[in-house]
């Protein structure tokens, strides 16, 4: 690319779809007779076909999720030493949660290191995203098949891989609690709002107190109904992007696995994004 040529792009938003729900919502909330809880439920049941799980708690917030879910634990939990997501060790230290960190291949969790890892220490819960730093597909299946045997819960952070059509990520037979934002811009791109999903009714219960004070407005519940129906498309096309840059650049991270982003590897981290800014104009938004 010469000094001359610069990409213009926009950041991603709702669809316009969803912000006619939202406009629609908003006229009904005057009404006397309008009840703003269909809303929810309409989001919760879409949620339940998107994960394959039997109950499904929409929240202000992916972080309100994690919260939800951190508070019914009550023994040590096990986090990623990198590639993972910052409200994990941030909302354990809140909640006086133990954690501890396990070694990664660059944020992927390898199967035979989580084996040892539980044969020699006793934790409650896995948290992890089902993509590495959003670059790198981790082995759910293994992983998950090694924390039942265990009894340990699988709470997996799906943000970036709800709607993957193969099922290997944010899917209910691979994960026993799955969580996620739905702000922008993630796969569910509802420009705000959270759940967590689960086949496991005593973490909806034990959880009902905070899920209730961080319950999502029927707004956003109004577009997460909407924008659930592109989370397959959304991931599929945000893959194969990747997939096309990772091939261009040998510093890539993961060049071989499914992610929705790309990590570069270089010396000067600030002077290398700096320069990419110069030529990649993002319009309400920021994306390196």
């Amino acid at each position: 690319m010469t000094k001359k040529q610069k990409l213009h792009l926009k950041a991603k938003r709702p669809s316009p779809q969803s912000s006619e729900a939202m406009c629609r919502v908003a006229k009904n909330l005057c009404r006397i007779d309008y009840n703003p809880f269909e809303e929810l439920k309409g989001a919760e049941d879409s949620i339940k076909k998107l994960t394959g799980h039997n109950n499904v708690k929409v929240v202000n917030s992916g972080n309100a999720a994690i919260l939800s879910v951190m508070s019914t634990i009550n023994g040590a939990i096990l986090i990623p030493d990198q590639g993972g997501w910052s409200g994990f060790e941030e909302i354990a230290r809140v909640l006086k949660v133990p954690t501890n960190k396990i070694d990664t291949n660059q944020g992927v969790l390898e199967p035979e290191i989580l084996t040892e890892f539980l044969t020699d220490h006793q934790v409650e819960a896995v948290f992890l995203t089902s993509l590495a730093g959003y670059t790198a597909e981790q082995p759910l299946k293994e992983i998950y098949q090694i924390c039942d045997q265990n009894d340990v819960l699988l709470v997996e952070d799906a943000s970036g891989a709800l709607g993957d059509p193969t099922k290997k990520l944010a899917w209910a037979k691979q994960a026993h609690v799955i969580l996620a934002s739905t702000g922008s811009p993630k796969m569910v791109n509802a420009g705000g709002g959270g759940f967590l999903s689960t086949d496991q009714e005593e973490i909806v219960g034990d959880s009902k107190k905070i899920t209730k004070t961080l319950r999502a407005s029927p707004l956003t519940c109004a577009a997460i109904r909407v924008e659930v129906q592109n989370a397959s498309e959304s991931f599929t096309k945000t893959v194969k992007a990747c997939e096309y840059l990772k091939k261009e650049f040998d510093s890539a991270f993961h060049r071989e696995k499914r992610g929705v982003n790309v990590c570069l590897s270089t010396e000067d981290p600030k002077k290398f994004a700096f320069q990419l800014r110069e030529h990649i104009k993002i319009e309400g938004g920021n994306m390196i």
